[in-house]
Order: C-alpha cells, then sequence, then structure tokens
C-alpha cells in the first residue's frame, strides 16, 4: 500500500504525562530527530542543552528556555531526571549513553 505523502510530513511525536511528586502532572513529547540533531549540535560544541530540550518537549505547561533554567535551579535532580528519561524513550534515544545519543541519532 502506498503512502499518502501528506501523512510524512505530519506531526506524530508521542506524548505522555508525568507525575512529579509534590508539584503534579505535566506532560511531555518525544523529540523530533531535527531536533535531536540540533541538540547533537550543542553537546557536541560543549553546551548544556538540557533547558532546550526540555523547552522542546514540554507540552503542558510550555516552557521557554529561560522558566526551564529557572525550574533547574529549584528541582530535584530526580525529577528531570525522569523528564529526560520518559522524553529519550518518547524520542526513539531511550538506551543509548545520553550524549552518544545526541552525537549519533539512530538511523
Amino acid at each position: 500500500m502506498a503512502v499518502d505523502k501528506s501523512a510524512l510530513f505530519r506531526p506524530r511525536c508521542p506524548e505522555q504525562d508525568v507525575e512529579l511528586p509534590g508539584v503534579g502532572t505535566v506532560r511531555v513529547r518525544g523529540l523530533t530527530r531535527a531536533e535531536v540533531l540540533e541538540i547533537g549540535k550543542g553537546v557536541n560544541d560543549g553546551k548544556s542543552m538540557e533547558p532546550y530540550s526540555l523547552s522542546l518537549a514540554m507540552v503542558d505547561p510550555q516552557l521557554t528556555e529561560d522558566e526551564v533554567r529557572q525550574w533547574v535551579r529549584v528541582a530535584t535532580f530526580g525529577e528531570l531526571e525522569q523528564l529526560n528519561h520518559v522524553i529519550n524513550e518518547l524520542s526513539g534515544i531511550a538506551g543509548r549513553a545520553d550524549k552518544e545519543a545526541y552525537k549519533s541519532p539512530p538511523e
């Protein structure tokens, strides 16, 4: 069966609710291949890309990079680690070493 070409161009990153103990529920989505590649460029240049990647993945509430930086200053390590794990799973890069996943996205 031939694919409808327009289906290739529709956003389709999976989303998931994540419960943050003591805070509430947030909704995140997987990152697109283009986003992972862009994050990888920053990682390769020695930049911390966590605020950028979380700002892309946050669906509800939507956060800017600056808002994520504010959150990082008060959140526990485990809280953000849990979110990053879910985002990596949804993006299809879970199970790869974190930095390596962004250097060489899956084919």
